[in-house]
């Protein structure tokens, strides 16, 4: 399992595997996974007749098992609140808790604030994302803020892509605004189109966005090819740094005639933490 933003030596989190809190076989098939995280999930995934067993089931797997992340239900509901009572009371945290719904700022840093571990925003309605960049920097505990563009488009009453293409270009802009790691993609629900979850995940990390939520083992290994540097891309990367190491040079033309400065080389460095070189997943 790895951190907010990665792994203790910061390579990015490519997949956050989601996993119903209610229901501990799987949960253990979860945690075994190639996921880099794994989210036990108290909301969506949960039927409402189930969510006090889902509360206890997620408090023993984190009490008995790796580290993982939490979903809770929305903190201005009754559910919401209990599972934050529930979480604040257990000597065991999770690694971070995805805050649905998330729209205020506030209610948002009070969640931070009892719990104590990263909070990730997931922005699902029209208010959410106009308010991006206060969510971002509500509180330093935010670590990551993505878009739940299921309940997003029919909050919008979009019918197609279209009607998302500029919440999605709203939420890059505001997690690197804010100093966060590139927002991870919404779920991909076709699990047995992995052609076409291989084509959307190219498509949005061209766009800005980086890794994604999976809720089935099998997108793992798509997610995380497409998140693969380009070889050819990791040896630019390799040699730009080692100018930098032996030379010291602020900037400079390579031997391709492009332009080299400050952020290109910060880029070189996230390319060579995201393929193992200055880290690695575990």
């Amino acid at each position: 399992m790895t951190g907010p933003a990665g792994g203790p030596t910061g390579a990015p989190v490519r997949s956050w595997l989601y996993v119903p809190g209610d229901r501990p076989a799987r949960i253990g098939k979860a945690l075994a996974s190639q996921a880099d995280a794994v989210i036990l999930d108290l909301e969506d995934a949960v039927a409402p007749t189930a969510k006090e067993e889902a509360r206890r089931t997620v408090l023993d797997a984190l009490a008995s098992g790796p580290p993982a992340y939490v979903r809770i239900n929305a903190p201005g509901t009754a559910e919401g609140r209990a599972d934050i009572e529930a979480l604040a009371k257990s000597s065991a945290a999770p690694a971070g808790v995805r805050v649905p719904k998330s729209e205020d700022p506030g209610e948002l840093a009070l969640v931070a604030d009892a719990l104590g571990v990263p909070v990730f925003p997931v922005l699902e309605s029209a208010l959410g994302v106009e308010n991006a960049f206060a969510l971002a920097t509500a509180h330093p505990l935010v670590a990551g803020i993505s878009l739940g563009e299921a309940d997003l488009a029919a909050d919008l009453r979009a019918t197609g892509a279209e009607g998302l293409t500029w919440p999605r270009s709203r939420i890059v802009v505001a997690a690197r605004a804010a100093g966060l790691p590139s927002p991870a993609q919404s779920v991909w629900t076709a699990v047995r189109d992995l052609d076409g979850l291989r084509a959307d995940t190219e498509t949005g990390r061209r766009a800005g966005f980086f890794g994604r939520s999976v809720i089935h083992p099998a997108q793992i290994p798509v997610v995380h090819e497409v998140c693969a540097p380009d070889p050819a891309e990791l040896d630019r990367a390799r040699a730009l740094v080692e100018r930098l190491e032996t030379a010291g040079e602020a900037a400079w033309i390579d031997s391709d005639g492009r332009f080299v400065d400050k952020a290109v080389v910060e880029r070189a460095r996230w390319l060579l933490a995201l393929a193992g070189t200055e880290g690695h997943h575990s």
